[in-house]
């Protein structure tokens, strides 16, 4: 079937109560986005920050009219800056949303291929992944930054962490190319069933360990460590970072922003020797090696 699809213009004061309203008037979905492009970054816990433009899109049956809609929605006291609509021709959703992942190369002979596809490359090292739950499918440029990184480092019989590991894609990644053990811990016990559920997929589960935080073994540490989390959080836990990685053990650490990047360096710089910066796009890595003692 069709569908009729209603794109409105409004601020963020009231983009909940135009949400609110069209739930009410029968919409099968609400979503909001970015009307300005003016990215949210870092949000305070427990809060949930909206764009400053924000537009609320709804989606109706197709028997439902615009103008109609609209009129309901000024008769509440809501008036949208602007309004249009299209109608949705019926499609394979399913197969469209599918065609928007193809595989993905890292490095030299890292690959992350969607179940969907064939492997481009036989011989090289194929991390089969599809997007889920959880954050962390190689798309974004800081999952980009840290499996190139790790296609880039000798990882043979190494003990890795992955610190805020989401979908494990870093850690799977990690013992595809050689690992001998990987950790994962986050924060979220959804990101920890993605993540054993894509150990499985790859045939590394039996070596890929989880926890929650609180639950991390006591002592612990690795040879490398990989954090794609946000600098805020990158900066707090230096001290415990830090800790995990014995003398000679590498770090990488993205999620960071390039304004960000030099208070991230600061926090690190009093453990670990740290290389110049790596960028992709308005993201960064930052990379480097325990210091002794």
């Amino acid at each position: 079937m069709a569908w009729l699809q209603l794109h409105l213009a409004t601020t963020e004061q009231h983009a909940d109560a135009f949400q609110a309203a069209l739930e009410n008037l029968g919409a099968c979905a609400v979503s909001l986005t970015d009307g300005a492009d003016q990215p949210v970054f870092e949000p305070p816990p427990g809060t949930r920050p909206l764009w400053q433009n924000t537009v609320v899109t709804a989606l109706f049956d197709p028997e439902h009219d615009p103008d109609l809609i609209n009129a309901a929605l000024e008769l509440q006291g809501l008036s949208a800056d602007a309004m249009h609509h299209e109608v949705l021709e019926d499609q394979a959703w399913e197969r469209a949303w599918m065609d928007d992942f193809a595989p993905m190369r890292f490095g030299e002979r890292l690959w992350i291929v969607p179940s969907w596809t064939e492997a481009p490359d036989t011989k090289g090292i194929n991390l089969k992944l599809d997007p889920g739950l959880a954050f962390g499918t190689g798309t974004h440029e800081t999952t980009a930054l840290c499996l190139e990184w790790l296609d880039g480092n000798n990882l043979t019989d190494q003990t890795v962490l992955d610190f805020g590991c989401g979908s494990g894609v870093l850690a799977i990644a990690a013992l595809l190319l050689g690992a001998r053990e990987a950790v994962g811990t986050d924060i979220d016990p959804q990101a920890l069933i993605a993540s054993e559920d894509n150990a499985g997929n790859n045939g590394v589960a039996e070596r890929l360990s989880l926890y929650l935080p609180e639950e991390m073994p006591q002592p612990f540490h690795c040879d490398v460590l990989v954090a794609n989390i946000l600098a805020g959080p990158l900066v707090e836990l230096s001290a415990l970072l830090a800790g995990y990685c014995r003398p000679g053990s590498k770090l990488a650490l993205s999620g960071i922003l390039a304004e960000q990047a030099e208070s991230v360096r600061e926090a690190y710089a009093p453990w670990f020797d740290l290389n110049p910066t790596s960028q992709k796009g308005d993201w960064v890595r930052i990379d480097g090696i325990r210091k002794d003692g």
